[in-house]
Protein backbone atom coordinates (compact mmCIF):
# COMPACT_ATOMS: atom_id res chain seq x y z
CA UNK A 1 0.00 0.00 0.00
CA UNK A 2 1.58 3.25 -1.11
CA UNK A 3 -0.16 6.60 -1.08
CA UNK A 4 0.65 10.27 -1.13
CA UNK A 5 3.58 10.83 1.21
CA UNK A 6 3.25 14.58 1.14
CA UNK A 7 1.13 14.65 4.33
CA UNK A 8 2.38 17.40 6.66
CA UNK A 9 5.08 18.13 4.08
CA UNK A 10 7.29 15.15 4.95
CA UNK A 11 8.28 11.93 3.22
CA UNK A 12 9.25 10.18 6.45
CA UNK A 13 7.18 7.11 7.23
CA UNK A 14 5.75 6.62 10.70
CA UNK A 15 4.73 3.03 10.01
CA UNK A 16 5.81 0.70 7.22
CA UNK A 17 4.97 -2.93 6.51
CA UNK A 18 5.51 -5.37 3.68
CA UNK A 19 3.68 -8.67 3.32
CA UNK A 20 2.79 -8.72 7.00
CA UNK A 21 0.95 -11.86 8.10
CA UNK A 22 0.07 -13.81 11.22
CA UNK A 23 -1.03 -17.44 11.31
CA UNK A 24 -2.41 -19.38 14.26
CA UNK A 25 -2.24 -23.05 13.32
CA UNK A 26 -4.05 -23.35 9.98
CA UNK A 27 -5.85 -20.02 10.41
CA UNK A 28 -4.48 -16.80 8.93
CA UNK A 29 -5.62 -13.92 11.14
CA UNK A 30 -3.78 -11.45 8.91
CA UNK A 31 -2.24 -11.85 5.48
CA UNK A 32 -0.16 -9.78 3.04
CA UNK A 33 -0.66 -6.43 4.75
CA UNK A 34 1.34 -3.59 3.17
CA UNK A 35 1.49 -0.19 4.85
CA UNK A 36 3.26 3.08 4.15
CA UNK A 37 1.92 5.59 6.68
CA UNK A 38 3.53 9.06 6.51
CA UNK A 39 4.64 10.61 9.78
CA UNK A 40 2.11 13.10 11.10
CA UNK A 41 -0.86 11.45 9.39
CA UNK A 42 -3.84 9.37 10.48
CA UNK A 43 -4.27 5.83 9.20
CA UNK A 44 -7.47 3.90 9.84
CA UNK A 45 -7.92 0.13 9.85
CA UNK A 46 -11.57 -0.81 9.39
CA UNK A 47 -13.15 -4.22 9.50
CA UNK A 48 -15.71 -6.44 11.15
CA UNK A 49 -14.93 -8.33 14.35
CA UNK A 50 -12.24 -10.88 13.56
CA UNK A 51 -11.11 -9.11 10.39
CA UNK A 52 -7.49 -8.82 11.58
CA UNK A 53 -7.38 -5.26 12.91
CA UNK A 54 -6.24 -6.08 16.43
CA UNK A 55 -3.77 -8.67 15.13
CA UNK A 56 -2.14 -6.01 12.96
CA UNK A 57 -1.85 -3.63 15.92
CA UNK A 58 -0.38 -6.35 18.13
CA UNK A 59 2.38 -6.97 15.60
CA UNK A 60 3.12 -3.28 15.10
CA UNK A 61 3.30 -2.71 18.87
CA UNK A 62 5.60 -5.75 19.40
CA UNK A 63 2.95 -7.73 21.30
CA UNK A 64 2.94 -10.44 18.61
CA UNK A 65 5.56 -11.74 16.18
CA UNK A 66 4.62 -11.86 12.49
CA UNK A 67 4.58 -15.18 10.69
CA UNK A 68 5.47 -13.52 7.40
CA UNK A 69 6.71 -10.14 6.23
CA UNK A 70 8.37 -7.27 8.02
CA UNK A 71 7.32 -4.01 9.66
CA UNK A 72 8.93 -0.92 11.14
CA UNK A 73 7.60 1.82 13.40
CA UNK A 74 9.33 5.22 13.53
CA UNK A 75 12.14 3.60 11.55
CA UNK A 76 12.67 0.67 13.97
CA UNK A 77 12.05 -2.95 13.02
CA UNK A 78 9.31 -4.40 15.24
CA UNK A 79 11.07 -7.76 15.59
CA UNK A 80 14.77 -6.94 15.80
CA UNK A 81 14.42 -3.60 17.64
CA UNK A 82 11.30 -4.10 19.73
CA UNK A 83 12.62 -2.10 22.69
CA UNK A 84 13.23 0.93 20.48
CA UNK A 85 9.71 0.65 19.08
CA UNK A 86 8.19 0.48 22.55
CA UNK A 87 10.14 3.56 23.62
CA UNK A 88 8.54 5.76 20.98
CA UNK A 89 4.94 4.57 20.84
CA UNK A 90 1.75 4.97 22.83
CA UNK A 91 -0.89 2.25 22.90
CA UNK A 92 -4.48 2.05 24.07
CA UNK A 93 -6.10 -1.33 23.57
CA UNK A 94 -9.77 -2.23 23.56
CA UNK A 95 -9.81 -2.85 27.32
CA UNK A 96 -8.65 -0.20 29.78
CA UNK A 97 -5.46 -1.19 31.61
CA UNK A 98 -5.38 1.48 34.32
CA UNK A 99 -5.02 0.42 37.98
CA UNK A 100 -8.32 0.62 39.85
CA UNK A 101 -6.60 0.88 43.24
CA UNK A 102 -4.79 4.10 42.29
CA UNK A 103 -6.20 7.56 41.72
CA UNK A 104 -6.44 8.96 38.21
CA UNK A 105 -3.48 11.29 38.83
CA UNK A 106 -1.39 8.49 40.40
CA UNK A 107 -1.98 6.28 37.36
CA UNK A 108 -0.66 8.91 34.99
CA UNK A 109 2.26 9.88 37.22
CA UNK A 110 3.24 6.21 37.42
CA UNK A 111 3.24 5.94 33.63
CA UNK A 112 5.33 9.10 33.39
CA UNK A 113 7.89 7.74 35.84
CA UNK A 114 8.08 4.47 33.87
CA UNK A 115 8.97 6.60 30.85
CA UNK A 116 11.74 8.19 32.97
CA UNK A 117 10.08 11.58 33.41
CA UNK A 118 11.14 13.41 36.54
CA UNK A 119 8.58 13.44 39.40
CA UNK A 120 7.76 17.09 38.70
CA UNK A 121 7.46 16.54 34.94
CA UNK A 122 5.29 13.44 35.46
CA UNK A 123 2.91 15.36 37.74
CA UNK A 124 2.71 18.29 35.33
CA UNK A 125 2.00 16.02 32.37
CA UNK A 126 -0.62 14.11 34.36
CA UNK A 127 -2.46 17.31 35.30
CA UNK A 128 -2.28 18.55 31.70
CA UNK A 129 -3.86 15.39 30.33
CA UNK A 130 -6.48 15.18 33.08
CA UNK A 131 -7.60 18.67 32.13
CA UNK A 132 -7.62 17.92 28.38
CA UNK A 133 -9.72 14.78 28.85
CA UNK A 134 -12.05 16.48 31.34
CA UNK A 135 -11.00 14.33 34.30
CA UNK A 136 -9.45 17.05 36.46
CA UNK A 137 -12.39 17.08 38.87
CA UNK A 138 -11.91 13.37 39.62
CA UNK A 139 -8.11 13.38 39.65
CA UNK A 140 -7.93 12.22 43.27
CA UNK A 141 -10.65 9.56 43.06
CA UNK A 142 -9.81 5.86 42.93
CA UNK A 143 -10.19 4.56 39.40
CA UNK A 144 -12.27 1.59 40.58
CA UNK A 145 -15.04 4.13 41.23
CA UNK A 146 -14.97 5.38 37.63
CA UNK A 147 -17.56 4.61 34.98
CA UNK A 148 -16.48 2.64 31.92
CA UNK A 149 -16.26 5.80 29.82
CA UNK A 150 -14.12 7.57 32.42
CA UNK A 151 -11.73 4.61 32.58
CA UNK A 152 -11.51 4.68 28.79
CA UNK A 153 -10.55 8.35 28.79
CA UNK A 154 -7.93 7.77 31.48
CA UNK A 155 -6.49 4.86 29.53
CA UNK A 156 -6.19 7.10 26.49
CA UNK A 157 -4.50 9.75 28.62
CA UNK A 158 -1.96 7.13 29.75
CA UNK A 159 -1.09 6.39 26.12
CA UNK A 160 -0.26 10.08 25.59
CA UNK A 161 1.90 10.70 28.66
CA UNK A 162 5.24 10.30 26.89
CA UNK A 163 4.19 12.31 23.82
CA UNK A 164 4.69 9.30 21.52
CA UNK A 165 5.94 9.58 17.96
CA UNK A 166 3.41 6.95 16.89
CA UNK A 167 0.11 6.39 18.68
CA UNK A 168 -1.86 3.15 18.27
CA UNK A 169 -5.50 3.17 19.31
CA UNK A 170 -7.70 0.08 19.15
CA UNK A 171 -11.37 1.14 19.10
CA UNK A 172 -10.50 4.38 20.95
CA UNK A 173 -13.99 5.77 21.51
CA UNK A 174 -15.82 2.60 22.52
CA UNK A 175 -18.01 3.41 25.50
CA UNK A 176 -17.66 7.19 25.20
CA UNK A 177 -20.65 9.49 25.04
CA UNK A 178 -20.91 11.85 22.01
CA UNK A 179 -19.47 14.82 23.94
CA UNK A 180 -16.45 12.84 25.15
CA UNK A 181 -15.96 11.41 21.67
CA UNK A 182 -15.85 14.87 20.10
CA UNK A 183 -13.42 16.08 22.78
CA UNK A 184 -11.15 13.12 22.09
CA UNK A 185 -11.24 13.77 18.36
CA UNK A 186 -10.13 17.35 18.99
CA UNK A 187 -7.28 16.14 21.19
CA UNK A 188 -6.14 13.60 18.59
CA UNK A 189 -6.20 16.20 15.83
CA UNK A 190 -3.94 18.40 17.96
CA UNK A 191 -1.54 15.47 18.50
CA UNK A 192 -1.35 14.80 14.77
CA UNK A 193 -0.89 18.49 13.98
CA UNK A 194 2.11 18.43 16.33
CA UNK A 195 3.63 15.58 14.30
CA UNK A 196 2.33 12.39 15.91
CA UNK A 197 1.46 9.51 13.59
CA UNK A 198 -1.88 7.98 14.51
CA UNK A 199 -2.95 4.43 13.65
CA UNK A 200 -6.43 3.53 14.78
CA UNK A 201 -8.93 0.74 14.41
CA UNK A 202 -12.57 1.60 14.70
CA UNK A 203 -16.05 0.40 13.91
CA UNK A 204 -17.38 3.95 14.10
CA UNK A 205 -17.25 4.83 10.41
CA UNK A 206 -17.92 8.52 11.16
CA UNK A 207 -14.74 8.49 13.25
CA UNK A 208 -12.64 7.21 10.35
CA UNK A 209 -14.29 9.65 7.96
CA UNK A 210 -13.53 12.65 10.18
CA UNK A 211 -10.02 11.67 11.31
CA UNK A 212 -8.28 9.43 8.79
CA UNK A 213 -6.12 10.59 5.87
CA UNK A 214 -6.06 7.04 4.52
CA UNK A 215 -8.08 3.90 5.22
CA UNK A 216 -7.67 0.17 4.65
CA UNK A 217 -10.69 -2.10 4.93
CA UNK A 218 -9.78 -5.57 6.22
CA UNK A 219 -11.97 -8.58 5.54
CA UNK A 220 -10.97 -11.98 6.96
CA UNK A 221 -7.38 -10.86 7.40
CA UNK A 222 -6.90 -9.45 3.89
CA UNK A 223 -7.09 -5.86 2.62
CA UNK A 224 -10.30 -5.64 0.60
CA UNK A 225 -10.00 -1.95 -0.33
CA UNK A 226 -7.88 1.08 0.48
CA UNK A 227 -7.76 4.81 -0.17
CA UNK A 228 -8.72 8.12 1.38
CA UNK A 229 -12.30 8.42 2.67
CA UNK A 230 -13.15 10.59 -0.34
CA UNK A 231 -11.60 8.10 -2.78
CA UNK A 232 -13.45 5.15 -1.29
CA UNK A 233 -16.76 7.00 -1.29
CA UNK A 234 -16.22 8.00 -4.93
CA UNK A 235 -15.28 4.43 -5.91
CA UNK A 236 -18.33 2.92 -4.23
CA UNK A 237 -20.46 6.00 -4.63
CA UNK A 238 -23.51 6.82 -6.67
CA UNK A 239 -26.91 7.94 -5.50
CA UNK A 240 -28.55 6.31 -2.49
CA UNK A 241 -32.20 6.30 -1.63
CA UNK A 242 -33.05 5.53 1.98
CA UNK A 243 -36.46 4.07 2.75
CA UNK A 244 -37.69 3.97 6.35
CA UNK A 245 -40.54 1.50 6.76
CA UNK A 246 -43.20 1.21 9.40
CA UNK A 247 -42.15 -2.38 10.15
CA UNK A 248 -38.60 -3.80 10.05
CA UNK A 249 -40.01 -7.17 8.97
CA UNK A 250 -41.00 -5.55 5.65
CA UNK A 251 -37.39 -4.75 4.67
CA UNK A 252 -36.85 -7.89 2.51
CA UNK A 253 -40.11 -7.21 0.64
CA UNK A 254 -39.09 -3.60 0.07
CA UNK A 255 -35.70 -4.65 -1.27
CA UNK A 256 -37.39 -7.08 -3.65
CA UNK A 257 -39.95 -4.49 -4.78
CA UNK A 258 -37.19 -2.01 -5.63
CA UNK A 259 -34.81 -4.47 -7.31
CA UNK A 260 -35.41 -2.92 -10.73
CA UNK A 261 -33.80 0.33 -9.58
CA UNK A 262 -30.77 -1.18 -7.80
CA UNK A 263 -27.22 -0.56 -9.01
CA UNK A 264 -24.95 -2.02 -6.33
CA UNK A 265 -25.21 -3.62 -2.91
CA UNK A 266 -28.43 -3.04 -0.95
CA UNK A 267 -27.82 -2.32 2.75
CA UNK A 268 -30.36 -3.10 5.44
CA UNK A 269 -30.62 -1.47 8.87
CA UNK A 270 -33.30 -3.48 10.74
CA UNK A 271 -32.83 -1.53 13.99
CA UNK A 272 -33.75 1.67 12.11
CA UNK A 273 -36.42 -0.05 9.99
CA UNK A 274 -34.47 1.20 6.98
CA UNK A 275 -33.19 -0.13 3.67
CA UNK A 276 -30.69 1.87 1.59
CA UNK A 277 -30.44 1.16 -2.11
CA UNK A 278 -27.79 2.40 -4.56
CA UNK A 279 -29.87 3.40 -7.56
CA UNK A 280 -29.30 3.84 -11.26
CA UNK A 281 -28.71 7.39 -12.44
CA UNK A 282 -31.98 9.10 -13.21
CA UNK A 283 -34.13 7.11 -10.81
CA UNK A 284 -36.95 9.31 -9.56
CA UNK A 285 -38.30 9.24 -6.02
CA UNK A 286 -41.85 9.04 -7.36
CA UNK A 287 -40.97 5.77 -9.11
CA UNK A 288 -39.66 4.33 -5.85
CA UNK A 289 -42.77 5.41 -3.97
CA UNK A 290 -45.03 3.88 -6.64
CA UNK A 291 -43.12 0.58 -6.51
CA UNK A 292 -43.50 0.46 -2.73
CA UNK A 293 -47.17 1.28 -2.98
CA UNK A 294 -47.70 -1.43 -5.62
CA UNK A 295 -46.11 -3.94 -3.22
CA UNK A 296 -48.49 -2.84 -0.46
CA UNK A 297 -45.68 -1.39 1.67
CA UNK A 298 -46.11 1.63 3.94
CA UNK A 299 -43.01 3.86 4.06
CA UNK A 300 -42.53 6.37 6.84
CA UNK A 301 -39.84 8.28 4.87
CA UNK A 302 -38.18 8.13 1.44
CA UNK A 303 -35.25 10.41 0.64
CA UNK A 304 -32.01 10.70 -1.31
CA UNK A 305 -28.71 10.94 0.52
CA UNK A 306 -24.98 11.00 -0.16
CA UNK A 307 -22.88 7.89 0.18
CA UNK A 308 -21.24 7.37 3.60
CA UNK A 309 -18.36 5.24 4.79
CA UNK A 310 -20.95 2.93 6.33
CA UNK A 311 -22.25 2.26 2.81
CA UNK A 312 -18.71 1.73 1.54
CA UNK A 313 -17.78 -0.63 4.37
CA UNK A 314 -20.90 -2.74 4.03
CA UNK A 315 -20.65 -2.82 0.25
CA UNK A 316 -17.02 -3.99 0.38
CA UNK A 317 -17.47 -6.65 3.04
CA UNK A 318 -20.67 -8.03 1.54
CA UNK A 319 -19.11 -8.09 -1.92
CA UNK A 320 -16.10 -10.01 -0.59
CA UNK A 321 -18.39 -12.42 1.23
CA UNK A 322 -20.40 -13.03 -1.94
CA UNK A 323 -17.20 -13.72 -3.89
CA UNK A 324 -16.04 -16.25 -1.27
CA UNK A 325 -19.42 -17.98 -1.21
CA UNK A 326 -19.50 -18.17 -5.02
CA UNK A 327 -16.04 -19.78 -5.02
Amino acid sequence: MVYDNDVRGTNKLGVEAEGLGKRYGDLWALRDLDLAVPAGSVFGLLGHNGAGKTTALKILTTLATPTTGRASVAGHDVVTHGARVRACIGVAGQAATVDGLLTARANLVMVGRLYHLSPAAARARADELLAQLELADVATKLVKEFSGGMKRRLDLAASLVARPQVLFLDEPTTGLDPHSRNSLWDLLRAQVKAGTTLVLTTQYLEEADRLADHIAVLDHGVVAAQGSPAELKARFGGERIAITLMDAAAIPRAAAALSAFVDGVVVEYPEARQVVIPVRTGTRLVEVVRALDAAGLDAHDVHRREVTLDDVFLAITRRERAVKEAA
